[in-house]
């Protein structure tokens, strides 16, 4: 006799490898995923694909009890029409189709990015507060991205992600090898992808309300010279220019909300992440 399957109560709007272990992590607690990826066949189980491509077509549902959605979308090239089409029109797409099953999550999250926040005065530490001054198309496709999601799904959070890295050979590696390492006085802020996909699942599943938007970064912003020096130590490289805080430009990320939250990071810094990797 066949199994019947039960009624999803999570949709996964994107399964990259984020979206992945996000999906994951809540099939573990006891959650039935539907996770909507272009290619259903590389949605891993327990998780259950569902194909479409958000960037033409609206997904075709099958029952939902709706609780939990995570928007977690993956667009390629980065570039403003691709951004749009996806971010934009492409999770508009998948509230259309959940709108006209008429499903409503309890909870909801929309991963985004702390590129929205843009360019700030050298060595400012930036928080929920601060102003959203994109650079660029990609940046601008984000923040209207979150805009209609504000919009559009009552009691929804937004995560933004800082620098994301972990989980195969990070690209700062193959820099500091080949002493590509130019800019060391760079502030840098970053989370490992493990951090961050628990950060989400927190958010979805913690006792209290999440508040509407937190920003995703581990606690220690960081000049990129000591991060890389860092690295050349573990990897037996030649050392890096080394960083001059003095000469410090770029924007600097605070964790505290997330952190005030109950959020716990596994890797607080760069050290155990990298750390752990090599």
């Amino acid at each position: 006799m066949a199994a019947v399957l039960m009624a999803a109560d999570t949709l996964l709007v994107g399964c990259g490898e984020l979206g992945a272990d996000i999906g994951l992590r809540l099939a573990a607690r006891g959650h039935e995923v539907i996770a909507i990826r272009r290619r259903a066949e590389l949605v891993p189980a327990p998780l259950r694909g569902l194909s479409a491509d958000l960037t033409r077509e609206l997904p075709d549902l099958p029952p939902l009890d709706l609780t939990h959605l995570v928007i977690a979308l993956t667009a390629r090239p980065r570039s403003e029409e691709s951004y749009r089409a996806t971010y934009v029109d492409g999770m508009a797409r998948a509230l259309d189709a959940l709108e006209a099953a008429g499903q409503v999550p309890r909870r909801a999250v929309l991963v985004s990015s702390t590129a929205v926040l843009g360019d700030s005065d050298p060595g400012a530490l930036l928080d929920e507060s601060s102003p959203c001054r994109p650079t660029d198309g990609p940046g601008r496709m984000l923040l209207e991205a979150e805009q209609l999601f504000a919009a559009r799904v009552s009691g929804g959070t937004v995560l933004r992600l800082s620098g994301l890295y972990g989980h195969g050979e990070p690209r700062l590696v193959d820099q500091v090898r080949r002493g590509e390492v130019t800019d060391p006085h760079r502030w840098t802020n970053r989370i490992h992808r493990d951090d961050a996909a628990a950060a989400a699942v927190h958010l979805l599943t913690r006792d209290d309300a999440p508040a509407p938007l937190y920003l995703g970064t581990d606690d220690e912003p960081s000049l990129l010279g000591d991060v890389a020096a860092f690295v050349a130590g573990r990897i037996d490289a030649p050392a890096p220019p080394p960083a001059d805080p003095a000469l410090g430009h770029g924007k600097r990320l605070d964790n505290g909300l997330l952190r005030a939250s109950g959020w716990v990071p596994t890797y607080p810094t760069y050290r155990e992440g990298y750390g752990a990797q090599l």
